[in-house]
């Protein structure tokens, strides 16, 4: 008996999917069709943090219980509307198109994972720090992520927190451009050593993970060229189809979990909410370097 496959449309493309019913989140019990369809949602959210920038997806051929492997190269063959950039003999995709996310979601791609620079080679157009748990589960979270908003506010500057969807937070701030990947990295440093000394209980920015102890790893040093952080709006292959999903401030102090936020709720909130990313201006982050390097 021929695979059972369903067509479907974006414009006048059509994608095959093969096994539409195979369980891709049996919790959730979310299918392969059910997250080709959600990706198509989630287009307009996902894709302007990718159409610039190298992609590395995390495929589960047999969905989030089965084996999975890191993807780099484009998968063969190629449909004639996914874009190539070629860097160090890698050929990435970009993902820049409705169509090019839905091919990748039918090829069991759950995780999109972009670079920090851009394709083009410009200057950063926002900084980013990672706030990544010791423990599995840590209930102290939003209260770093707090924390860390609280200085940058101090410092003139706001930026968005977002669940990484798993167990930690990133911050987000798009910044004017001027501010080299080096300049960004000495301003993550600065943030980073000043949360650990006043709050030495709750961060650490020891790099060895046997030697944080129970405390959570300020990551200044992910967001660098050559490195990748997953995109605002990817979806996580773990248990409840976790979103990496951008939350308020007042959602921070409430103490949201990142598990709150999933395939299956987060059309509803996109709609009530919009990309709080894109709602939030460009912050002058080279008039706060220079104000604080004319300090020293």
């Amino acid at each position: 008996m021929p695979a059972q496959r369903t067509v479907i449309k974006w414009g006048d493309r059509e994608l095959a999917i093969s096994h539409p019913d195979k369980l891709i989140w049996p919790d959730a019990g979310i299918t392969k069709l059910d997250y080709v369809t959600k990706l198509a949602a989630l287009a307009p959210y996902l894709l302007p943090y990718g159409e610039d920038r190298f992609l590395t997806t995390i495929r589960y051929p047999e969905g989030i219980e089965g084996i999975s492997f890191y993807q780099k190269n484009c998968p063969r063959p190629v449909p004639d509307y996914v874009r190539i950039a070629v860097e160090n003999d890698i050929h990435y995709v970009v993902l820049d198109s409705p169509p090019t996310l839905l091919w990748l979601g039918s090829l069991y791609s759950l995780e999109f994972h972009v670079s920090c620079e851009r394709i083009d080679g410009s200057l950063p157009d926002r900084w980013m720090l990672d706030i990544d748990p010791s423990m599995e589960v840590e209930p102290r979270i939003m209260e770093a992520a707090a924390a860390a908003g609280d200085l940058l506010h101090s410092l003139g500057l706001d930026a968005v927190p977002k669940t990484s969807g798993a167990t930690g937070v990133q911050l987000v701030m798009p910044i004017r451009r001027g501010p080299t990947f080096d300049d960004l990295r000495r301003f993550g440093k600065f943030v980073s050593e000043y949360l650990t000394a006043k709050h030495p209980d709750l961060f650490t920015v020891e790099r060895l993970k046997k030697n944080r102890g129970t405390n959570i790893y300020l990551d200044y040093l992910q967001y660098y060229p050559g490195r990748t952080l997953v995109a605002p709006y990817s979806p996580r292959a773990r248990p409840g189809a976790p979103i990496s999903t951008p939350l308020t401030w007042d959602e921070v102090r409430a103490d949201a979990r990142p598990g709150d936020f999933n395939l299956l709720n987060i059309e509803q909130r996109l709609r009530e909410r919009g990309d709080l990313i894109a709602k939030l201006p460009a912050q002058p982050l080279g008039e706060v370097l220079q104000t604080m390097a004319a300090l020293r």
